[in-house]
């Protein structure tokens, strides 16, 4: 990699400098002695004038040096006063002529070579800033990054579990491998492919995919770069980008966070014809002037498709979309295999139960999970990654770093383990709730005191009334249970407070589940479709409708609570026996949990 260095004064002072030094040694090589006309005489007197050059006003010559070698002079020069002067020098046998020697040499060593030393050495550095800062010139060319067909080594074995998404892209590569195969019969291959799904799924490792599967140059950009301060210059990147696509076609242009440039027009704050409209319209412009037969495909990736400007994703643009969805198990079971084939594991790993521990995960997420393991297992000294290291993976990325050094007293630890005891015997207690597999209190992330994992035995895509009550009563098992041994609750139950009332929100407000309200669905707030932004449901209904809401949400949380006290009073007993045995050893597996209500026969 070329290393660039930044201009800086220094480098003219030390110019500056350099210059000085030169001339001023070049000068005193060529200095001229001026000295009086009685001097002159009586150093011709004494022998030691050489040669002298005669002019009718000024003598210019060569004297020997005091103290010298016999053959060292230098150079002088005086005002000429007697007019008899050649009769002198014939007398002390010195040789003259009538002309003075040219000062040319002396005067372009002593200034135009130190000027021209200086010229040189200032444009040698304004040409390496040049080439850094690329000039003002450049200023609206396009900053893509160009990958030629030798360049890119991703191919379609290198994605994983989106199966669905790799099949809709195969006919583009077909199309860029042999267009002449959609051409004869009248077909037109999409002017432009848009690749929609949550943060992290691979959207940018499949476009690449189809270049390296295509074998075309592929030209990488993000939406944010196409918009600056000045306007004008987005536009003008897009025109030049299609330009340089056009001279290398077929190629694929990718854009990466449409939704930066291709927000829809007028959405903004200011809503005027700003610099990113501006780089919009071009952009509509250059995708309806292009013929499909060039060659050139744009591809574009976005996890919020419900901000784009209409107008991008009409047919004859963006006409083709493909869904890059979460990974189902198998689906994360194939990634996986892709990313342990760079680390070395135990011949007896259990790619599908890490599958199963991972629900929700996106490829990002599971490729972290992997050398996270392959971390951990290198901090224990070992050879290989084993499952011990994969589970606790998982849990540094679900509950975060586990911190045993922070110092918690007893009482606080006791009631860390009676709350998360709780979590798991009301979970253990209601059929469909996922299976509780590992509780722990010893301190994870930045306020987790404790945590109770559950891991789901299976994808779920549908829930019933029933499955999300039982959540809730799952989620309040801790408070519920702080109250039944210490008379008391803390702040400890202030994630599954939030947790439970979000659920009980979308029950009554989305899912239809509320008795008094029935089958409406009161969430008019559209809200983004993969990312969940946090904006605040104000609904479009009356204030009876909103105060029926309300009692609704804390009916359905009112209720689950006791249900929840209720479970854990008929397993008081197991709740301290679990309790004790959690402080004993900071964390308890399913089996340990398995052992504990074995011996109880009074669970409901």
């Amino acid at each position: 990699m070329e290393k660039h260095h930044k201009f800086s004064i220094w480098y003219v002072l030390l110019g500056i400098w350099v210059v000085l030094i030169i001339q001023s040694y070049i000068a005193s090589m060529f200095a001229v002695q001026t000295i009086p006309y009685s001097q002159f005489l009586t150093l011709l007197k004494t022998g030691k004038i050489v040669e002298v050059a005669i002019t009718a006003n000024q003598i210019q010559g060569k004297m020997k040096v005091d103290g010298g070698t016999p053959d060292e002079t230098k150079v002088f020069k005086t005002v000429r006063v007697d007019p008899e002067l050649s009769t002198i020098l014939d007398q002390y046998k010195v040789s003259f002529k009538g002309e003075i020697e040219s000062t040319f040499l002396r005067d372009l060593f002593s200034w135009v070579f130190p000027i021209m030393l200086f010229v040189g050495v200032w444009y040698f550095f304004m040409k390496r800033m040049g080439a850094q800062q690329a000039g003002f010139m450049t200023i609206g060319k396009n900053k893509a990054k160009i990958y030629m067909e030798n360049e890119l080594n991703i191919t379609f074995n290198d994605v994983a579990g989106v199966d669905e998404a790799k099949q809709e892209l195969i006919e583009v590569v077909e199309f860029l491998k042999n267009p002449g195969r959609f051409t004869e019969l009248g077909g037109k291959i999409p002017k432009g492919i848009l690749l929609v799904g949550p943060p992290g799924t691979g959207k940018t490792l499949l476009a690449k995919a189809v270049a390296g599967e295509s074998g075309v140059p592929f030209f990488s950009m993000s939406g944010s770069e196409f918009v600056e301060m000045f306007v004008g210059l987005g536009a003008a990147r897009v025109r030049d980008l299609f330009v340089q696509a056009k001279e290398k076609a077929p190629c694929i242009i990718f854009i990466d966070e449409l939704d930066a440039l291709g927000k829809a027009r007028g959405f903004g704050v200011t809503g005027g014809h700003d610099e990113r409209e501006q780089t919009l319209n071009q952009l509509l412009v250059e995708m309806d002037g292009f013929d499909p037969k060039v060659g050139v495909i744009l591809m574009a990736a976005t996890n919020r498709p419900e901000i784009l400007d209409p107008a991008l994703l009409r047919p004859g643009r963006f006409d083709r979309h493909v869904l890059v969805d979460r990974p189902d198990k198998i689906g994360r079971e194939e990634i996986l295999k892709v990313h342990l084939k760079k680390i070395k594991t135990v011949p007896d790993l259990n790619v599908e139960t890490i599958a199963g521990m991972t629900p929700g995960m996106v490829g990002a997420d599971l490729a972290n999970l992997v050398n996270e393991a392959a971390l951990l297992a290198v901090r224990r000294n070992k050879k290989e990654v084993g499952m011990p290291e994969f589970e606790e993976a998982v849990e540094r990325i679900i509950a975060g770093l586990e911190k045993k050094n922070r110092l918690i007293n007893l009482k606080e630890r006791e009631i860390v383990a009676y709350h998360e005891m709780g979590h798991a015997l009301v979970a253990l207690a209601l059929p469909g709730t996922d299976p509780v597999q590992k509780i722990s209190i010893i301190p994870r992330g930045i306020a987790a005191l404790g945590y109770t994992m559950q891991v789901p035995t299976e994808d779920r895509f549908l829930m019933k009334k029933t499955e999300l009550l039982n959540k809730i009563a799952s989620l309040l098992g801790g408070r519920a249970a702080e109250e039944i041994v210490f008379g008391d609750i803390s702040t400890g139950a202030h994630n599954d407070l939030a947790r439970a009332t979000d659920i009980a929100k979308s029950m009554i407000k989305e899912y239809g589940m509320s008795n008094k309200l029935g089958q409406v669905y009161l969430a008019r707030e559209k809200r983004p479709q993969f990312l969940d932004a946090g904006i605040r449901d104000t609904g479009d209904y009356s204030e009876a409708t909103a105060e029926t809401i309300d009692e609704e949400i804390k009916s359905v949380i009112t209720t689950e609570y006791t249900r929840a006290k209720d479970i854990l009073h008929h397993q008081k007993d197991v709740l301290h026996r679990g309790a004790r045995l959690l402080l004993e050893k900071e964390k308890l597996e399913s089996a340990d949990l398995t052992s504990l209500l074995e011996s109880d026969t009074s669970r409901p």
